[in-house]
């Protein structure tokens, strides 16, 4: 198993990045929270986890260890691929899910795109008490900026587009929802360190936090 990697940013694309170790160039498929952690040329640590099938061998990355471990606990629940386990965590934090698992919240699994009713009974009924009760994990952060990291400029409406549309969004849907949520996030910024400053406040929105934000505005509470 390929633990973690430890290199230098390559390259970044929505939905993966490119570390280079040792003058190799390893691709990892990302949620998009990781992704706006990461900066081209910098160094960066990221936790991950080897998918072995057949036809291929693909790696997934992850800002700290706890999110590689939940998305490894997913897997065990019975119709959760990769893929799904992924697009958990681009909706949900580890904690959030160890919640929804905790006390049956339903609504909460199904806000996952690609979890239905039936599939969040299931994960309940699997992964009670596997998961760990909120607050037990033991993450341990990537160098450089986090998941949740503030963004600068319009960079975080770039990144919030191209993970909507990586969960299986048309772009027309997800550029409505951005724009709706912009007032609110203009709002929640002017009470922090950027107050009375609309660059300040611009640059201070969390990419992690408007991807939720704008599922939501979807429709998926």
């Amino acid at each position: 198993m390929i633990a973690h990697l430890t290199g230098t940013v390559a390259a970044l694309a929505p939905d993966a990045a490119v570390i280079e170790v040792g003058g190799v160039g390893l691709q990892v498929q990302c949620a998009p929270g990781t992704i706006a952690g990461l900066r081209p040329g910098e160094q960066a640590r990221v936790a991950t986890s080897l998918v072995v099938r057949e036809d291929s061998l693909t790696l997934y990355g992850f800002a700290t260890d706890d999110e590689r471990n939940t998305f490894e606990l997913l897997q065990t629940a019975s119709g959760v691929g990769p893929r799904l386990a992924l697009a958990a965590l681009s909706v949900l934090t580890p904690d959030a899910l160890r919640r929804a698992v905790a006390v049956e919240d339903l609504a909460v699994l199904t806000s996952v795109p690609g979890i239905g009713r039936k599939g969040a009974q299931r994960i309940v009924l699997e992964l009670a008490g596997r998961l760990g009760a909120p607050g037990d994990g033991h993450a341990t952060g990537a160098a450089g900026p986090g998941p949740g990291a503030a963004d600068t400029g319009s960079a975080w409406r770039e990144q919030v587009r191209a993970g909507l549309v990586s969960l299986g969004w048309q772009g027309r849907e997800a550029d409505q929802a951005i724009s709706a949520i912009e007032p609110e996030l203009a709002a929640a910024g002017a009470g922090g360190p950027g107050a009375g400053n609309g660059r300040a406040a611009e640059s201070a929105v969390d990419v992690a936090v408007a991807l939720r934000a704008a599922l939501r505005v979807l429709g998926r509470p």
